[in-house]
């Protein structure tokens, strides 16, 4: 039983030590969290290559990494994975070679303007070639080519500019564009071939399965991504014969191509919109391109939202992903001549939380993932396996890769799918987050956090990031909504366009407004505690639900929102295509009796600003041109002129539309929350801005807190007996006295115990096991508590604590006032000798380390101390003249040994 106790408390002191106590999520938590993204599967189906975002603090900066998975070498339950790259570069485009040894990649080293080469059995990344005008974009035109985008070359126009040695841009220069094409590579010969040759610039490319053809995308104008005029050209390229043709020029925006396995033909997506001019929202339909006869067929996917983005094809089954609101969907199609039905697949029951990520090219195997709100991405590979009737299905599920070990010991929100009527009596949704402490019939707060778009879409799927985290705001007790409000995309072509032409805002602003009331009404909610979030278009209607509504929101923090709309439309840069088709035209328009549009004054916030008496932290980055940085400024300016509320502004240097390096990322999550902890939780602790947590000054006011009489550390027991003050760790876990056992504190205890009267609070060192033993039993008979010594697992613990802190410590490495050696170590120890000081100091003179939630003195030295291993005394940590060596834990000569005490 008590080799079981000692197991348990070693346990407790262990999360205690190197783990959040209470288990919280921090921002850390968030920004941090791991997925897999972009896989592909080896010829044979035995490997896939993977990529994996990683953050680096010291480079401040996010990079993406590749790795392989062995799907047929298991260990330890699970298939083999590897890490290929490392460093602080970022790789990207990996694909396998066509005999399935090596893998070619580009990446930002060297410039990024080489194709590299890593061979899987072994060995580093080799340089393949150096391409002077860049590469982007590579793909196999066969087992000796490959295809990329760059460009020819700096025209003498260009190297003339660069001579005149200032930083001028140029915005558009239509006479002087730049063109990017499509290349190609031959990897035997090193010889460089142009494909495509026309003046506008390829943006992207797919080249069929057998390498014969070849569909571009072309951009026809340098005004295009504003206005939405001149539309890119899609262009179809035989590269047998090197002939081209303009296809699909009746088709809005087609995108995602995708040849068949036997290259016969395409697929590709449509957005279906009733403003094709200025590119309106819609609704994705699925399209398939015939090359024998030049035909495009509309795939009825039998679906009312329409779907179609993602596009997974294997010899005989096409999967693609399918509009279903909060929810996702994945529809499985059978080509039969030219016409498509669709069948039912399992997914393991979990159908409408999936993903597709890939499929096999021999299509026998599929990799998806699996979430939900309250459960953490899961990646899965399964089997395809067809009958002899021809049904497809899934078997032999098993988990590709686990990650975010560390999030999955947290405890995780609950979360649901809520409905509620929204403008014009329709229904509308969202994903409710419950507080973590959530109890039936408490009322709790409630922070609306908004999705940008507008057609963006909140799904029932694992969303945490910078920009929106339920999980840190539900840890404090608070519900979340993410409403998917009209206008909202994944439901329907009518949805996403409800809110054009001029209803911008108005329906959006009931549905978010009747949210609020649904959860009042069934009692959820406190009304005096509401909060706003969002970013982009989150922001705008977070913005305009605390102009709309003065007196009903505590808190409101807009990241990167528009507040006047007359600036938008000639700085944003797509205000053109926006601002045309969801405010009915141009800021000058002659309409209704006016010579104005007057839609842009009445539904610009900055005319109304002083209506805002919401407490507002204002985000933007400074080269932010998708809501123009400025607005950030006019925002701040007019609520800091009207003075009703408080107003902060951060302003992100370099930074564009979405926050991109680590720092600012951190910043605006713990700014924010702080900002909520004042406003609407109430608990933000005012700090003084003066004072430096690991101060001597810090450790001064944690000392006089420590508990006194007359002078000497401890406390009386029955008013009449000094001992040992100790101090929890943690809830449900062990308490360790603040310092080591001090003379008086022993001298209560045994009345001989003899010290100077200036040393009463110095550690009492040189105590007999006869008599450890005996103080403990008269303390705990004392007490009432279980006093003991710390067993070998905490003391281990704490040992390699105190060799991590030995330099700021009472031991020699401190005293040496340089990194010492072993070497200097031993003379410096000669000349303690020789000078007869004493570096013994009072407890509680040197800063103290935090260990769980609390401040323990003297763990890393002044003097070592005693534990018990089994029944054999032994010692840990350093004292005063001792080295603590950082490469030999087990170094110890300690001659001044002390006693901590632990209380169960």
């Amino acid at each position: 039983m008590k080799a079981v106790l000692s197991t348990l408390i070693a346990l407790l002191i262990s999360i205690s030590i190197y783990s959040n106590p209470e288990d919280k999520w921090t921002p850390d938590d968030i920004i941090f969290s791991e997925s897999v993204s972009n896989p592909v599967f080896s010829k044979d189906a035995t490997k896939v290559l993977w990529t994996k975002r990683i953050g680096l603090k010291k480079e401040d900066k996010f990079v993406s990494k590749l790795f392989l998975t062995h799907l047929d070498i298991i260990k330890n339950g699970q298939a083999l994975t590897v890490q290929l790259t490392h460093g602080t570069d970022s790789e990207n485009s990996a694909i396998f070679s066509k005999d399935g040894e090596s893998i070619y990649f580009l990446s930002s080293r060297d410039k990024g303007k080489k194709l590299w080469k890593l061979n899987l059995f072994g060995g580093e990344p080799e340089e393949v070639f150096e391409f002077k005008n860049g590469i982007s974009s590579i793909d196999w035109i066969d087992e000796h080519n490959l295809a990329y985008i760059s460009n020819d070359g700096k025209t003498l126009y260009e190297l003339n500019n660069e001579e005149k040695k200032d930083n001028t841009k140029i915005i558009e220069d239509e006479e002087h564009w730049k063109p990017t094409r499509v290349y190609a590579f031959d990897l035997k010969t090193k010889k460089i071939k142009r494909l495509t040759n026309k003046q506008e610039s390829v943006t992207n490319f797919t080249v069929s399965k057998d390498g014969n053809f070849m569909i571009t995308a072309r951009m026809m104008g340098l005004s295009y991504a504003t206005d939405g005029q001149a539309k890119p050209e899609i262009t179809l390229y035989n590269l047998k014969n090197g002939s081209s043709k303009v296809i699909l020029n009746n088709k809005h925006l087609p995108g995602s191509f995708t040849f068949t396995p036997d290259s016969k033909g395409f697929y590709f997506s449509v957005e279906v919109t009733s403003d094709e001019k200025y590119n309106g929202p819609g609704q994705n339909e699925l399209f398939y391109y015939n090359l024998a006869d030049d035909a495009t067929t509309h795939i009825n996917l039998e679906w009312a939202n329409g779907g179609g983005r993602g596009i997974y094809l294997t010899e005989n089954y096409l999967f693609t992903d399918l509009a279903n609101g909060p929810l996702k969907q994945t529809g499985l199609y059978v080509k039969a001549a030219n016409s498509w039905s669709k069948k039912d697949l399992d997914f393991f029951g979990m159908n409408e939380h999936i993903s597709v990520m890939a499929v096999s090219e021999n299509s026998n195997k599929i990799l998806f993932n699996h979430s939900t709100a309250s459960q953490l991405p899961a990646y899965y590979i399964a089997d395809l396996k067809t009958n002899k009737k021809g049904v497809l299905s899934l078997e032999n599920k098993t988990e590709f890769i686990s990650l975010n070990q560390r999030l999955k010991k947290k405890k995780i929100a609950k979360s649901e799918i809520i409905y509620w009527k929204g403008a014009k009596d329709e229904q509308v949704n969202g994903i409710l987050y419950y507080p973590k402490n959530y109890e039936a019939g408490k009322k709790y707060p409630l922070i609306l956090s908004i999705h940008g778009g507008p057609t963006g879409v909140d799904q029932d799927t694992w969303s945490e990031r910078w920009s929106t985290y339920p999980q840190i705001m539900t840890d404090k007790g608070a519900f979340i909504l993410k409403p998917n409000y009209h206008g909202s995309g994944n439901h329907g072509q009518a949805f996403a366009e409800s809110i054009g032409r001029g209803d911008y805002y108005a329906l959006d602003q009931i549905d978010l407004y009747n949210g609020i009331q649904f959860l009042n009404d069934k009692g959820f909610i406190d009304m005096d505690k509401l909060g706003l979030m969002g970013w982009s278009n989150g922001a705008i209607l977070t913005t305009w639900m605390s102009l709309k509504y003065p007196d009903m929101f505590k808190v409101a923090a807009p990241g990167a929102g528009d507040v006047n709309w007359t600036s938008d439309y000639g700085t944003c840069s797509f205000g053109v295509t926006f601002d045309q088709y969801y405010f009915g035209g141009a800021p000058w328009d002659d309409l209704d009796g006016n010579h104005y549009n007057k839609w842009y004054i009445d539904n610009s916030p900055i005319f109304e600003i002083e209506k805002i008496k919401t407490p507002t932290i204002i985000f933007h980055g400074s080269e932010d041109r998708s809501v123009p940085r400025d607005q950030g400024w006019e925002y701040f300016r007019g609520l800091q002129q009207v003075g009703k509320t408080p107003v902060k502004f951060l302003w992100f240097p370099d930074q564009p539309h979405g926050l991109q390096k680590i720092t600012h990322q951190m910043r605006k999550m713990t700014e924010e929350i702080k900002w909520f902890d004042k406003y609407l939780f109430n608990t933000l602790k005012e700090e003084n801005e003066a004072f430096k947590k690991n101060s001597p000054l810090a450790s001064a006011i944690k000392i006089a807190k420590a508990s006194k009489v007359d002078g000497k550390y401890g406390y009386l027991k029955n008013n009449e007996t000094l001992i040992p003050e100790l101090v929890s760790l943690g809830k449900d876990t062990i308490s360790l006295s603040l310092f080591e056992l001090t003379n008086a504190q022993f001298a209560a205890f045994y009345s001989d115990h003899s010290y100077l009267s200036l040393e009463a609070n110095f550690p009492v060192i040189g105590l007999s096991e006869q008599q450890i033993n005996a103080y403990l039993s008269w303390l705990n008979k004392l007490t009432g508590e279980s006093y003991r010594l710390p067993n070998k697992a905490e003391a281990e613990k704490l040992h390699k604590m105190a060799n991590e802190k030995a330099n700021k410590e009472n031991t020699l490495n401190y005293w040496a006032g340089y990194d010492i050696t072993t070497d200097d170590a031993t003379i410096l120890s000669e000349k303690i000798t020789a000078e007869k000081i004493s570096l013994l100091k009072e407890v509680g003179s040197f800063a103290p380390q935090k260990i769980g939630e609390a401040y323990i003195f003297d763990l890393a030295g002044n003097v070592a101390e005693y534990y018990l291993d089994g029944n054999e005394l032994k010692v840990y940590g350093y004292d005063a003249n001792t080295f603590a060596d950082p490469f030999d834990l087990s170094s110890n000569n300690s001659k001044m040994i002390g006693v901590r005490l632990i209380k169960e």
